[in-house]
């Protein structure tokens, strides 16, 4: 930390023999002020990087430069290699901030010569500094990263989707492979890994006996499907099998029911996961869902901060550049369509469902990510809105609103109500509504009922005729 006072070179100029005036444009080094230590430097650091000005470097630019007095301008700009904090020393401090290429030259002048003018960096101990530091901080953001746990939703997520691919064409080489030997057993076995389970059990057919049965019913989890698999073994059309043959499907039946295993104990892992880090979302749209909105938005943090909107088309960006390119319509969701109220919606409401969910997602992962102690009672209440929102698009029952169930949340975990509360919440219900203000083209915000709404539009229409009415005897009285 120091501040450096730059001129033009002169060459000729009277100079050290070491550093040369026509060499580098830096006359003198003034008000240098070390760091004390690595934490100093690290907290310093980290600072920068969240455009923070701390009040070490605060005292130190009042203390160095000239002071302005009130009313008038100052004389003298302030080079900064870093725009926003240029930005903050402005706002707090009224010192005009520079940052252009002429600073930068400047700053890398002040690197490369600082050997120079302070005593005590030299043999290399600036540049074993300089590591420690870089070291320092790339730990402190990388610890950040992995005690938000989000991250490891993210692969978590990503790991079974590309598992729930690969099972899918192992499988069905498994069955094309084994139906040579054993072609009724794909008739009766549907269930792709159950499938697998039973050709690793079951291997030659002409071995399969009536004490295997046991064994067969506890895989299929149904006596009378294991007495039809072992009618078929008994009069099979398929073709035999070599004992090389039979080890290589056994060992690849195995390999893909390990998967399978390993499958279902990565989704007990993303569930609890998605418990911790992000309980609401997971809770209102469900763990899978959820851990795809947060793996697609690239964080949790990420997530929050998107508009309700952005949301809604994640996943869809192709559909919907598409759409902007050809002036067509824009696809209505994205990710969200996997959740169980869009398809329960009927065709007309999907898009308003699709909207009010996320709306409630961008709700929900902002207060996961940033409240102190994770829950899922917003999560639940968020859900019942969604489906009081749809029985509103079937029946017409009036929906409550979002502040009155915040408030109910709040209110239980807090294990009570204050007075000053209590009071908020009567003036609330005293105060008219800006929804009874609304007209019935915004029914998909406002709570007021079907019927409302279909008067609303007959009076409108009504009002429409008068005013046609009486703009043609008007015409017709103009023209006599």
């Amino acid at each position: 930390m120091g501040l450096v006072q730059a001129r033009k070179p002169r060459c000729g100029a009277p100079h050290s023999s070491e550093a040369p005036a026509c060499q580098s444009p830096l006359r003198f080094l003034s008000a240098p002020q070390p760091f004390t230590s690595a934490e100093d430097a690290l907290g310093n650091i980290n600072d920068v990087s969240e455009n923070v000005l701390n009040p070490v470097l605060k005292k130190f630019l009042e203390m160095n430069l000239p002071e302005v007095k009130a009313g008038k301008k100052p004389k003298y700009k302030l080079g900064v290699i870093e725009p926003k904090i240029g930005t903050c020393v402005q706002e707090e401090l009224g010192v005009p901030c520079v940052s252009n290429e002429t600073i930068f030259e400047v700053i890398r002048g002040v690197r490369t010569h600082l050997e120079r003018y302070i005593k005590g960096l030299e043999g290399g101990a600036m540049a074993k500094a300089q590591l420690g530091l870089a070291h320092s901080y790339s730990r402190a953001k990388v610890k950040f990263n992995v005690n938000r746990a989000d991250n490891m939703i993210i692969q978590a997520i990503c790991l079974l989707d590309q598992l729930d691919k690969d099972l899918n064409t192992m499988c069905m080489r498994i069955r094309e492979w084994y139906a040579w030997h054993f072609p009724e057993l794909s008739k009766i076995i549907k269930d792709n890994y159950m499938f697998a389970d039973l050709a690793k059990l079951i291997g030659d057919r002409a071995a399969l006996t009536d004490a295997k049965l046991p064994e067969i019913a506890a895989v299929t989890m149904d006596e009378g499907m294991a007495k039809q698999v072992l009618d078929a073994s008994k009069a099979s059309m398929g073709m035999d099998m070599s004992p090389v043959d039979r080890i290589h499907i056994d060992s690849f039946a195995t390999r893909v029911v390990s998967l399978a295993r390993y499958r279902k104990h990565l989704h007990t892992y993303l569930v609890s996961k998605m418990s911790s880090v992000a309980p609401s979302l997971g809770s209102l749209i469900g763990e899978m869902v959820g851990a795809r909105l947060i793996s697609h938005a690239g964080s949790l943090t990420n997530l929050a901060k998107c508009p309700a909107s952005t949301v809604q088309i994640l996943g869809a960006e192709k559909a919907l550049f598409r759409a902007l390119k050809t002036k067509g319509n824009t696809p209505k969701y994205g990710l969200i369509f996997h959740s169980s109220f869009i398809g329960r919606a009927g065709a007309k409401n999907k898009g308003r469902i699709s909207r009010y969910l996320a709306n409630k997602c961008s709700i929900a992962a902002r207060i996961d990510s940033f409240s102190d102690e994770p829950t899922t009672a917003y999560g639940d209440r968020l859900k019942e809105q969604v489906e009081e929102r749809l029985r509103f698009y079937e029946t017409g029952a009036a929906p409550g609103k979002n502040i009155d169930a915040m408030r109910e949340v709040a209110s239980k975990l807090s294990g009570g109500m204050d007075d000053d509360e209590e009071d908020v919440e009567m003036d609330a219900a005293t105060t008219p509504s800006r929804a009874s203000k609304r007209s019935s083209d915004d029914m998909d915000d406002a709570d007021a009922t079907p019927a409302a709404s279909s008067t609303a539009k007959k009076a409108k229409k009504d009002k429409k005729d008068k005013s046609a009415k009486k703009d043609k005897k008007s015409k017709k009285s103009k023209k006599e």
